[in-house]
C-alpha cells in the first residue's frame, strides 16, 4: 500500500520545498546515469509494465539499472506508452517542469507533460484520502484552462492567439505530483518523475473563471500556505513566461505526435511556486491574489 510519509524522516522540517520528506537526495543532486541511448521497444513495455503494475497495487518501487536511460525521445515515447496501458479515463494534460527552476532541480532538457484523469480531478475544497498516492503528495500551485473546442493535429504550429480563442475558462489549481519511485529526487538521475506520467497523480480546481483575456496572468501572484503557515510565492510568469504560452507549447507538442486536445479538457500549465512536499494530515491553502483560493486536505 502507499506509504504513509508523516513517519518518514524530516517530516517534521518545512523548508522551502515543504517537508522534507522526497527522499534521501536533495533538489540538484542527483548523479545522472550514464545511459543515453533509447530504450528499446522491449525495454520500454518493461518500463511501462513495472511502473503501471506498481500504480495498480500502491508499491514504491527502484527502477533497474539496466532500465535507466536519460535519452528524451525514450522518456516521451515510454509516457504516451504509459498513459495507453493503463487505460484510464482522461481528463486532460499537466505540464511538469514548465518552470525552468525545476528542470534545473530535476536536470530535465525540457517541459514534461503527463495525464490528468478523471478519478484525480477534484473541485476545491477538496479532501483527498490517504489511498490516492504511492509516495509524495508534492504540491504544484498553477493556472488551468479548460479547452472549449477540439485542436486537431496540424502541420503548421498552432498560435498563442488561436489557443487563447479555444479555452473555455480560466481554473485555479494546486497540482498533486505523486510517484511510484522511492527517492523523487534521486530519480532524476533517469529523469523518472517525468518518466512516471510526469509525476502527475491529481488536480484539485476551483470554480470556472470565464473572465480572464486581457489580465495579467504572467504578472499575478499566489501564496501557498501549510497548515496556515505561509511556505512560499510565485507568479504565473514562472510558467514558460505565461500560463497561455505553456498551453500553447502542450498543443502543438500534442500535434506534432498526432493527437488532439480535446474539447473539455483540463491543461495544468506547470507550477509557479515549485515543489512543497505535504505529509497525512496536512492542509494546504492557495492564495490566488485576485483571482481566489484553493485548498486541498490530506486525510
Amino acid at each position: 500500500m502507499g506509504s504513509d510519509s508523516s513517519a518518514r524522516p524530516g517530516s517534521d522540517v518545512v523548508g522551502e520545498s515543504g517537508r522534507e520528506i522526497y527522499g534521501a537526495t536533495r533538489p540538484g543532486a542527483a548523479v545522472p546515469c550514464s545511459r543515453e541511448s533509447p530504450l528499446t521497444s522491449e525495454e520500454r513495455r518493461e518500463v511501462v509494465e513495472l511502473v503501471a503494475a506498481a500504480h495498480e497495487t500502491r508499491t514504491p518501487i527502484e527502477l533497474p539499472e539496466r532500465l535507466r536511460t536519460r535519452n528524451w525521445d525514450s522518456i516521451m515515447q515510454t509516457v504516451l506508452d504509459l498513459d495507453a496501458r493503463r487505460g484510464k479515463s482522461p481528463a486532460g494534460w499537466k505540464i511538469g517542469a514548465a518552470s525552468e527552476a525545476i528542470r534545473r532541480a530535476e536536470g530535465l532538457p525540457s517541459p514534461a507533460p503527463g495525464r490528468l484523469y478523471s478519478d484525480g480531478i477534484f473541485t476545491s475544497p477538496a479532501v483527498l484520502p490517504s489511498g490516492l498516492f504511492v509516495n509524495y503528495r508534492n504540491n504544484e500551485c498553477e493556472f488551468a484552462f479548460r479547452i472549449g473546442e477540439d485542436l486537431p493535429p496540424r502541420a503548421v504550429p498552432y498560435t498563442e492567439q488561436e489557443v487563447s480563442a479555444a479555452v473555455e475558462s480560466l481554473l485555479l489549481a494546486i497540482e498533486i505530483g505523486d510517484s511510484v519511485f522511492v527517492d523523487w529526487y534521486g530519480a532524476s538521475a533517469y529523469l523518472g518523475s517525468s518518466l512516471d506520467n510526469g509525476g502527475g497523480a491529481a488536480l484539485v480546481l476551483s470554480a470556472p473563471i470565464a473572465d480572464w483575456r486581457g489580465k495579467d496572468l504572467a504578472g499575478s501572484r499566489m501564496d501557498l500556505y501549510l497548515n496556515g503557515t505561509w511556505v512560499k510565492s510565485g507568479y504565473g510568469r514562472a510558467a514558460m513566461g505565461d500560463p497561455l504560452t505553456s498551453l500553447t507549447w502542450l498543443v502543438n507538442w500534442l500535434s506534432e505526435r498526432g493527437l488532439t486536445l480535446a474539447a473539455g479538457e483540463v491543461v495544468s500549465t506547470g507550477t509557479c511556486t515549485g515543489h512543497c512536499f505535504a505529509a497525512s494530515g496536512d492542509r494546504v491553502e492557495v492564495d490566488f491574489h485576485g483571482w481566489g483560493a484553493v485548498e486541498v486536505h490530506y486525510l
